[in-house]
């Protein structure tokens, strides 16, 4: 599998606009080569550069199997985010460049979680499920 951006590319600066500094929305995602018996997509999106530790700023489950998640939506159940919510949580980084890793993973199975699912709860879940993943990176540094 593959994941990209129209807003930015591996490894460079995700635009202001997807951050706590702007609308605070979540980017579009492309997503290819999807396995042809994914029954869904999870996606996990983290910040492993945060002072308290791995910062989780997005977690969506049963996805369905979809090239594109759009901009500002929802495209599955959420999960918790580290902020305790059932959103999106752009980037802010208290000091420094961050790097924010969009993981999106390919399951051979709907899982049986309710929204609201942790972390925790939804690696459990995957467990044994996983048909492919991949990976894009963005950074962030807050603007002063």
């Amino acid at each position: 599998m593959k994941l990209t951006s129209i807003f930015f590319n591996d490894g460079q600066a995700i635009p202001p606009r997807f951050t706590c500094q702007g609308d605070d929305i979540n980017p579009e995602l492309t997503i290819e080569n999807i396995p042809s018996s994914a029954k869904t997509l999870v996606l996990i999106v983290d910040d492993p550069d945060a002072p308290s530790g791995n910062w989780v700023h997005w977690i969506v489950f049963d996805i369905s199997p979809v090239s594109r998640i759009g901009e500002n939506s929802i495209p599955g159940k959420q999960g918790l985010n580290s902020a305790g919510e059932l959103s999106w949580h752009g980037p802010c980084p208290p000091s420094g460049r961050h790097r924010y890793f969009f993981n999106i993973y390919a399951l051979d199975a709907v899982l049986n979680l309710k929204e609201g699912a942790s972390r925790v709860e939804l690696e459990e879940a995957m467990q044994g499920h996983i048909l492919a993943d991949a990976r894009l990176l963005g950074t962030y540094e807050k603007k002063r």
